[in-house]
């Protein structure tokens, strides 16, 4: 069972929070998408809106979060004044499925723009834009499935039925070793030959079982 990155209830205004955040900076403010894009992950605003903060998930509008997202990533201010925004433009389509796809998978926005770039979301729009948005988030997430794929650690640890902090507990192997072995920014093959045997005593697999295939 996927869990959701926060409570369903602030959903929909997030979604037209960065829908009308996304129009604004690229229709209003001419910051090219692949721009906005990087100045929205780099900054704050991201990572409150990954961690459900009623403020920037509800409190604040679209502009306000561009505005924001702008002058805390470039020190720069835009008072550019909105257009009126009646119809969905591309741009809003864009940060409003995404917006849907990182409350769905609970994953970050980085991630999420590392494996789907700016310039696939807009050709994801001609296609994809009058269907259910479900249909995008399978799309996008066997993207991201495919691109971050399970580590062996992982997929035998939740085959077991086992968390990170218990696995920690009793193989004696420290939390934020297996949590980094897992997210690939620690090499499994190159661990201790004592960090794996507890690993896979513990685990009920042997050693080979963890180990990455070198491709």
């Amino acid at each position: 069972m996927m869990t959701h990155a926060y409570q369903e209830i602030y959903l929909s205004k997030a979604q037209s929070a960065l829908g009308d955040a996304f129009h604004y900076a690229v229709n209003a403010c001419d910051i090219p998408g692949e721009d906005f894009v990087k100045l929205f992950v780099i900054s704050s605003v991201s990572k409150r809106m990954e961690n459900g903060e009623p403020a920037y998930l509800s409190g604040k509008s679209g502009i306000e979060i561009a505005r924001e997202i702008v002058e805390e990533t470039k020190r720069q201010e835009l008072n550019i004044e909105p257009e009126e925004n009646f119809n969905r433009s591309k741009e809003y389509w864009i940060g409003w499925a995404v917006a849907y796809y990182q409350w769905y998978s609970g994953r970050k926005y980085s991630d999420i723009f590392k494996v789907i770039s700016y310039e696939s979301l807009e050709n994801m729009y001609y296609t994809l834009h009058e269907a259910d948005i479900t249909k995008f988030a399978d799309i996008v997430d066997s993207h991201m499935r495919e691109y971050f794929s399970e580590t062996n650690l992982k997929r035998i640890r939740t085959t077991y039925g086992i968390s990170q902090a218990e696995l920690s507990k009793r193989s004696g192997v420290s939390l934020r070793s297996i949590q980094m072995y897992e997210q690939r920014n620690k090499n499994i093959n190159k661990a201790s030959a004592e960090t794996l045997y507890n690993l896979a005593k513990t685990l009920g697999c042997t050693i080979e079982d963890l180990l990455e295939k070198i491709i």
